[in-house]
């Protein structure tokens, strides 16, 4: 390997592992800050707390990676401008350009690594970490999930166990349904069925059951039952969909497609994780850029403030699409591709004079 190819790996390199030092503490001392609010009318170890915390920060950090390589990119440059390196490099040949391709491709190959190996490991800490949680919440009595055959809802009022299983959610209702209610024994009392059920309250209104209790039945006009669910909350169940690995999101949009349920969420996360890398080396490469165009700036909070600037703009920008797309206000690869596009073709437009600077 070439000296000056090595030289810029390494720095680069270090710098990055720095700033994701530096920022993965941050995180995890904002996120034991959170827990210990959390628990302090709970009796639990500090180290039970700690223990949370780490589990649940590297989801926070796979969604600021954007920053962590931004921040990476300036204090690189940093260094190459305080000790006029990036001038040795440019009276010995080594162009601008091409010091940007070699930490494009550091990015693509981190980039790689991130969505391959991080992400499904920040996931399943995640969903560890809710585990660990929902058991000192109420959340852990009660349960939803979406597999093949249905929506499944585990529910327990006072003494009383509800298993309920639907067809399907469709907006505030439930389609095709059977409850079953069983005492604290396990033993049930009584079946329900009912093609319709209002969930829009926590009062669920049940549409023409028929209630079975041994072996009578009755049927119904309209009957009232009280859940700790409703249409609200059952959809925000799904919405965490960090929790689960790029494999578990296509097996969740596979399942969503059978059921006929609105896979939009599931596919603007997919998209999102497959153009990561793309994203990453944008910001690289536009911290770059702006580090090159402003190094005549003698202060360094005067570059990394042009910078952060920018590039706050286009994480914001970004974002704005996805939201976009997540509503369906547009298509939802739209919503992820477009915006890299654009930051792409600005990217190509700037580095056309970067050798002059």
């Amino acid at each position: 390997m070439k000296t000056y190819l090595k030289f810029l790996i390494n720095n680069f390199l270090k710098s990055f592992f720095f700033v994701f030092f530096v920022i993965f503490c941050l995180v995890f001392i904002i996120n034991l800050l959170t827990e210990l609010e959390f628990f302090k009318d709970i009796d639990v170890s500090i180290f039970f707390t700690i223990y949370l915390s780490l589990l649940n920060s590297p989801t926070t950090i796979f969604e600021i990676f954007p920053f962590i390589f931004l921040i990476s990119t300036q204090l690189f440059f940093i260094k190459l401008f305080d000790n006029d390196e990036i001038k040795i490099f440019k009276y010995s040949g080594l162009k601008n350009s091409k010091i940007l391709v070699i930490i494009s491709l550091v990015t693509f190959i981190i980039g790689l690594g991130i969505i391959s190996l991080f992400y499904n490991a920040s996931s399943n800490l995640k969903n560890f970490y809710l585990e660990l949680k929902s058991s000192y919440t109420n959340d852990g009595k009660y349960l939803a999930v979406i597999n093949r055959n249905g929506l499944w809802i585990r529910d327990k009022i006072n003494e009383k166990i509800l298993i309920v299983n639907s067809s399907k959610i469709s907006e505030d209702y439930l389609i095709n349904n059977f409850i079953t209610e069983f005492d604290s024994n396990y033993e049930v009392i009584r079946n329900i069925k009912s093609k319709k059920i209002n969930i829009k309250s926590n009062n669920w209104v049940i549409y023409n059951p028929k209630i079975y209790v041994k072996n009578v039945s009755e049927k119904k006009d309209k009957m009232i039952l009280y859940s700790n669910f409703n249409s609200k909350r059952i959809n925000s169940l799904f919405s965490n969909l960090s929790s689960l690995s790029f494999l578990e999101l296509i097996e969740l949009r596979k399942n969503y497609n059978l059921l006929n349920y609105s896979t939009l969420d599931i596919e603007v996360q997919i998209q999102k994780i497959i153009s990561y890398p793309l994203y990453l080396i944008l910001m690289t490469l536009f911290s770059s850029i702006i580090m090159l165009y402003s190094k005549e700036f003698k202060s360094n909070t005067i570059k990394i403030s042009i910078g952060l600037f920018f590039c706050v703009l286009i994480y914001y920008f970004n974002n704005l699409f996805n939201v976009l797309g997540t509503n369906a206000r547009i298509n939802h690869i739209l919503a992820i591709w477009a915006p890299l596009l654009v930051l792409s073709f600005l990217t190509m437009l700037l580095t056309s004079k970067i050798n002059e600077k």
